[in-house]
C-alpha cells in the first residue's frame, strides 16, 4: 500500500486539481471478472471500492475530466486513473470514458501464480457506464472498467475487468 500512496502522489501532480469538480462518485466493483478482454482473471479476486471526482464539461462539450482510485479489499491490485468521460442522455444515460491508470500490482513481464503480471506500470482505462438520474443531484450507474495496455508496452498483457455500481452526487 506504501507504493500505491507514492504512485498516487506522483500521479495527482500530473493532473491539475479537478478544475472545478461538478460531481463526486463512489462505487463497489467485483474485481477481476472473467470476460473476453481479460485473460487471467482467476489470479486475483475480491471487491473493489472506488471514489472519484468529475470536472465540468470542457469548452462546452460533454467531455468531463475524471480522477478516481479503486482499492481492492483482498490484497489484489489497486488503481489510480485519470481521463475523460462523456454523458449522453438525461434521465437514462450512457457514459463512455477513456483514461490512463497506474497501479501497485506487478509490472513484471513474466507470469506469476499469485498476481496478475500486467507488463507495465501504466495502463489504459476504458470504461462504460449505463445509469439513471434519481433526482437533480443523485444518479446511479452500472459500470465496467477495464485496465490493460493493449500489448503496446510489452507482450505481457492479461488485462483486468471490474464490474459494479457507482453512485454520483452532483455538487
Amino acid at each position: 500500500m506504501k507504493n500505491f500512496a507514492l504512485l498516487a502522489a506522483a500521479f495527482t501532480t500530473v493532473m491539475p486539481a479537478a478544475a472545478s469538480a461538478s460531481e463526486i462518485f463512489g462505487g463497489v466493483h467485483a474485481h477481476a471478472v472473467k470476460t473476453p478482454l481479460s485473460l487471467e482473471a482467476d489470479r486475483e479476486d475480491g471487491v473493489d471500492f472506488s471514489a472519484g471526482i468529475r470536472g465540468n464539461g470542457i469548452l462546452g462539450t460533454p467531455l468531463q475530466p475524471h480522477l478516481f482510485a479503486q482499492v481492492n479489499t483482498n490484497g489484489g491490485t489497486n488503481f489510480l486513473a485519470a481521463g475523460l468521460s462523456a454523458k449522453f442522455g438525461r434521465s437514462l444515460y450512457v457514459r463512455p470514458g477513456l483514461g490512463l491508470a497506474i497501479h501497485d500490482g506487478s509490472a513484471s513481464r513474466f507470469d506469476r501464480r499469485d498476481r496478475l503480471a500486467f507488463g507495465s506500470r501504466i495502463l489504459f482505462e476504458p470504461e462504460l457506464a449505463v445509469g439513471t438520474r434519481l433526482n437533480d443531484r443523485l444518479s446511479i450507474e452500472a459500470s465496467w472498467v477495464h485496465f490493460s495496455h493493449a500489448q503496446l508496452f510489452s507482450g505481457q498483457n492479461p488485462g483486468i475487468d471490474n464490474i459494479g455500481v457507482r453512485a454520483n452526487l452532483r455538487l
